[in-house]
């Protein structure tokens, strides 16, 4: 009979989040493609690449999503369970409050599974994809290469760019230019750069050798201006971001920096972050259960709807949050990703153990 009842309990909760995950995705892919109007017809991007664009972006947007959709599925399985009063039978039947929450779990390790697979085997790649696909059709008179660092060509012009610091700016910046028949004329360096919106570059600490016929002839400047046809946009494919790393490559490029000597707290959020969030998932779908007891037993489908996604979006933001601020004040990046899923452990636990 236990098994009947886990089984029946597990069945509501993965079914419910499962339709409130199919709304949740409708929604941002109708806000997804909205934003991607006034890119239609932008080179050869068109409508059929837009709604390509959007749903390989849904899988990102799910591993995104999942706590909130899980919390709210749970609340109204387990809310409408309490409304039709089997919540009470099981309760009658000797079956402890405690062993409902476990239950409830069970059903959320499944969901974290499934987010960790979806955040780690599909999401990073299709979104990459989605990426490429939007930038090469917008800009198909460019071509580009490389994995760990941007290599662009505009023309007789190649410029590669070994890392990104912030928006638009960007360090470690060579730039090649070639003859018509292809011979080397001349080598730049910077070690710093950024362009404007009108695809301006800025080189700071600016090195140039210029190949003559007889001669090599070199200058430098402490700043200097470029103009390309190269956008920010397009760059930003090659540059590695910590979103949009599966967890083994950031686990990789954090290596990289360290071996290195660079900063790699960023990366480190990340890792622990996807890690942390991916594990929110089995313990947000238990704070379903109080409330299932409590005082919104009674309450409609349309409250525990909205009850649901305050506590996930204060749940988001404060992850959020903490992520950008923990850099600021060099907070340690385990804290930072660990702290919301830690308080929201607490508070889970603390409420399940009060309900009578």
């Amino acid at each position: 009979m236990t098994s009947i009842l886990s089984r029946y309990v597990m069945k509501a909760v993965i079914g419910n989040t499962a339709l409130v995950m199919l709304v949740l995705l409708a929604l941002s892919a109708l806000y997804l493609f909205i934003t991607q109007q006034d890119d239609i017809g932008v080179g050869t991007y068109s409508v059929e690449d837009a709604l390509m664009f959007v749903g390989l972006n849904l899988p990102k947007y799910a591993f995104d999503l999942l706590p909130i959709a899980a919390l709210i599925g749970a609340l109204l399985a387990l809310g409408n369970m309490a409304r039709t009063l089997e919540l009470i039978v099981v309760r009658a039947a000797g079956v402890s409050t405690m062993r409902i929450a476990l239950w409830t779990a069970m059903a959320g390790v499944l969901l974290m599974i499934f987010t960790g697979i979806l955040g780690e085997m599909v999401a990073p790649p299709m979104e990459q994809y989605a990426r490429q696909l939007r930038t090469f059709a917008k800009f198909n008179d460019f071509s580009m290469a490389g994995n760990r660092s941007a290599w662009a060509k505009d023309g007789d012009m190649m410029i590669t760019v070994r890392q990104q610091s912030a928006d638009n700016r960007y360090g470690g910046v060579y730039v090649f230019n070639f003859d018509a028949q292809r011979r080397l004329r001349s080598v730049g360096h910077a070690s710093s750069a950024s362009i404007d919106e009108n695809n301006r570059w800025q080189l700071e600490n600016y090195v140039e050798s210029r190949i003559g016929h007889e001669r090599v002839d070199t200058r430098k400047e402490a700043e200097t201006h470029l103009q390309t046809r190269l956008s920010a946009e397009f760059l930003g494919l090659a540059v590695l971001e910590p979103e949009s790393l599966p967890g083994r490559g950031l686990y990789s490029y954090i290596q990289h920096l360290r071996q290195n000597g660079l900063d790699s707290r960023s990366y480190e959020t990340a890792f622990w972050a996807r890690i942390a969030r991916t594990v929110a998932v089995a313990i947000i779908v238990v704070l379903a259960v109080p409330f299932a007891f409590g005082p919104m037993r009674s309450t409609g489908t349309g409250a525990r709807t909205v009850v649901g996604i305050m506590i996930g979006v204060v749940f988001f933001l404060l992850a959020k949050m903490l992520e950008s601020g923990g850099e600021v004040f060099n907070m340690p990046p385990l804290v930072v990703a660990w702290f919301p899923t830690v308080l929201l452990a607490v508070i889970t636990t603390v409420a399940v153990s009060r309900v009578r």
